[in-house]
């Protein structure tokens, strides 16, 4: 039988969606309406508790999805920042023809941008310290490269999936399982038989928690490898945890009292954001995974705004949401936002749109940035509001 998921094919063929959209074209075909032209916003009413930004990603893969469809959308740049009621993107042509792609294209984007959303807000409070995605094990194999991607745009300076080199451009990052210790038996074996099997290319991060006391095998694994030791990496379960900072800090005492102030220290195993905060100042990086794959949910959610009548466009909504296809203008840094109608003239030179045109009749006209240079973007983005907080 295979993997229960579906192939590129089948969605752009719009198999994969909510019945009721099928069953609403049938509606509209029975009516004998096949004109209902409408602009279609997508945007988020309530992002999660405590948040007063997302970050905004997918993009690419929409528009992947609706080329060829005679619509044009407009959308914020991908990695873009954004805050409540904000449209991240509008769509406008016939419902006839886009409507079946709604659950598509929501899908989406609130897996993307719920992904890149949770590792920017880790990158925030990290900053300079060495964020590594480990989350594959966490969901189906087939998201691994959608998941990879998404963290890593969204500000990880790592990613762990084999083929993220393939997808992103970026060679893969990791350090060691523990599988290797126990297949092999005993630790210092296990360190030894990794560096005599890895190229120079891969750094030398030695796993120190699987039998003995995390400052022993720390002690251990720097006397071995000596300078060619790049750190070490604490993944001490929970049962054996007690306080993980005081243990971290004799590692670190231990290590820098020995001559190895060289050898950095790397964290994982549940890491949220508390732990950044708590740990940060006596860690070199964080290994984050089941926290950024299965973040708190960005809810967007797409809605009728506007229709064609009589040769204009005219507000028209469900209650609940602002009628009219909007503009957002960010006038300065990042988040310093003003909402206006779509068509409005620019408020000042200042103040930029945000919502550019990405597509028309179906037409990809904008080149499309690299995973690299959407990270870029969002980093700019975070230290924006860093200096301005």
């Amino acid at each position: 039988m295979g993997f229960y998921v579906a192939s590129f094919q089948q969605i752009k063929e719009g198999k994969i969606t909510d019945i009721y959209f099928e069953r609403t074209v049938k509606t509209l075909e029975h009516l004998g309406i096949k004109e209902a032209k409408v602009r279609m916003e997508i945007h988020s009413y309530g992002l999660p508790k405590g948040y007063e930004w997302a970050v905004f990603t997918g993009l690419e893969e929409v528009l992947q999805l609706l080329e060829g469809i005679p619509v044009t959308v407009y959308a914020m740049p991908e990695g873009s920042l954004f805050k409540e009621i904000e449209p991240v993107m509008i769509i406008e042509g016939n419902y006839l023809d886009f409507g079946i792609y709604e659950t598509a294209f929501l899908g989406i984007l609130r897996h993307y941008s719920s992904i890149s959303t949770k590792a920017a807000r880790l990158k925030s409070l990290a900053l300079d310290k060495t964020l590594l995605f480990f989350g594959l094990r966490s969901i189906h194999p087939a998201l691994a490269p959608m998941a990879d991607r998404a963290a890593y745009i969204g500000g990880m300076d790592g990613v762990s999936g084999a083929m993220s080199k393939e997808y992103l451009g970026v060679e893969p990052s990791g350090t060691m399982p523990h599988a290797l210790m126990l297949v092999v038996g005993d630790n210092v074996t296990a360190w030894k038989a990794f560096d005599e099997a890895m190229g120079p290319e891969v750094a030398r991060i030695a796993l120190v928690d699987t039998f003995e006391d995390e400052r022993t095998e720390a002690l251990k694994a720097a006397s071995l490898l000596g300078n060619r030791l790049y750190g070490v990496r604490l993944d001490t379960p929970s049962s054996r945890r007690g306080n993980f900072r005081k243990i971290i800090q004799e590692v670190r005492w231990t290590l820098d009292i020995n001559g190895y102030k060289h050898v950095k220290i790397f964290v994982s195993g549940g890491i949220d954001e508390d732990d950044i905060i708590s740990l940060k100042d006596i860690v070199d990086g964080f290994g984050v995974g089941t926290s950024v794959a299965f973040p708190p949910s960005v809810d967007f959610s797409a809605d009728i705004v506007e229709k064609y009548v009589n040769g204009k466009w005219v507000p028209f909504t469900k209650r609940g949401k602002w009628p009219g296809a909007k503009q957002v203008y960010r006038c300065g840094k990042a988040l310093n936002d003003v909402i206006t109608l779509l068509d409005q003239k620019p408020l000042s030179p200042e103040c930029k749109p945000m919502l550019e045109k990405y597509m028309e009749n179906g037409k990809i006209i904008k080149p499309l940035p690299s995973a690299k240079e959407i990270r870029e973007y969002v980093i700019r983005q975070l230290k924006e509001i860093a200096e301005s907080s």
